[in-house]
């Protein structure tokens, strides 16, 4: 869905859970977390994964990682299928491919130092087997997120949420990776420190020329750092495009329905709020066709009977709904 080559391209990616039941367990269904998701991330580019909480954005994010194993799908990094990989090879893959987990005060652990923290990926990879040298390492991956040398001795307990989260980022950073999966690294931040984090995610781009998957329920937030986004709805993909495409001129009424519901800083602005109906359904008990149908305001018997596939409506830019127009 770029026209540049892309250093990561996921393919029909599946992620069920078996549900077992019975006197002599069995499996009796599955949760559909991520159902047929396909995408691609170019360097230095930025794709935005949107959705309400429970969508399978996060499952997504661990699951190109090989954090989690597939159902089926492929995930394609610079022309190597990872989902093929044995234990030495993927440890190969680990230090090309990265996370910032979401929550800063349980992703750090409490018994170590910030010098420990961010020194184990080069521990694990080999890297800098100089104590000296290390440690000169650690302290220059702190000060590129403005924490200085002062914080090697200190223990997360010591810190704050965003000095904590900066934390975490260069400990991505420690192996030079070249893709991060960065999953809701703002969401348990003040708005304040919302601002610096997403600057220096941004700054870093910039600088490194990652490829970067990130993800957020808050869509207003995705704004700021996105090349292009992704809508998640129920685990599979409603609406992808450029950033300004996505914003402007919506074509999926689930993307409309989020972007209604997104402050305006203009107080004359009139923007029609739209409500969704009903609660998400189980992923366990999708509904048929269209898993968006339940709560769309066009929906029509139709919608029933077809999965949509992600179809052209503009440049670069797709939606999966049977409609012409929204």
């Amino acid at each position: 869905m770029t026209s540049e080559v892309p250093v990561l391209d996921v393919r029909g990616l599946r992620k069920w859970y078996e549900i077992r039941g019975g006197v002599i367990p069995h499996v009796v269904g599955n949760v559909k977390a991520v159902d047929d998701v396909s995408f691609s991330i170019a360097r230095n580019e930025v794709l935005g994964l949107a959705g309400e909480s429970g969508c399978g954005k996060t499952t997504i994010g661990r699951s190109v990682l090989r954090l989690l194993e597939l159902t089926a799908g492929e995930v394609i990094f610079k022309g190597t299928d990872i989902t093929r990989l044995d234990p030495r090879e993927l440890r190969a893959f680990r230090r090309k491919a990265q996370i910032i987990f979401q929550d800063p005060y349980s992703s750090l652990d409490p018994r170590m130092s910030i010098e420990q923290i961010v020194g184990e990926p080069l521990q694990v990879q080999g890297l800098f087997p100089n104590r000296r040298e290390r440690r000169e390492r650690i302290v220059s991956l702190l000060d590129s997120v403005s924490l200085s040398g002062d914080f090697l001795v200190r223990q997360p307990r010591e810190l704050s949420g965003g000095q904590r989260q900066r934390v975490g980022i260069a400990r991505a950073l420690a192996v030079e990776p070249e893709f991060i999966v960065a999953d809701e690294p703002v969401a348990s931040l003040d708005v304040s420190i919302q601002a610096q984090i997403v600057n220096l995610l941004e700054d870093l781009r910039e600088k490194l020329g990652l490829a970067l998957l990130f993800i957020s329920h808050d869509i207003a937030v995705m704004e700021h750092l996105s090349d292009r986004i992704a809508i998640v709805y129920l685990g599979r993909i409603m609406e992808i495009g450029p950033k300004r495409s996505v914003y402007d001129a919506p074509k999926h009424p689930y993307t409309e329905a989020l972007l209604s519901a997104v402050p305006d800083p203009d107080p004359s602005a009139r923007r029609q709020r739209i409500v969704l109906e009903g609660d998400i359904p189980s992923p366990a008990n999708p509904p048929s066709g269209c898993v968006f149908r339940t709560r769309c305001r066009y929906a029509k018997a139709e919608c029933a009977e077809t999965i949509p596939e992600l179809r052209p409506v503009g440049t670069d830019h797709y939606k999966a709904c049977i409609r012409d127009v929204l």
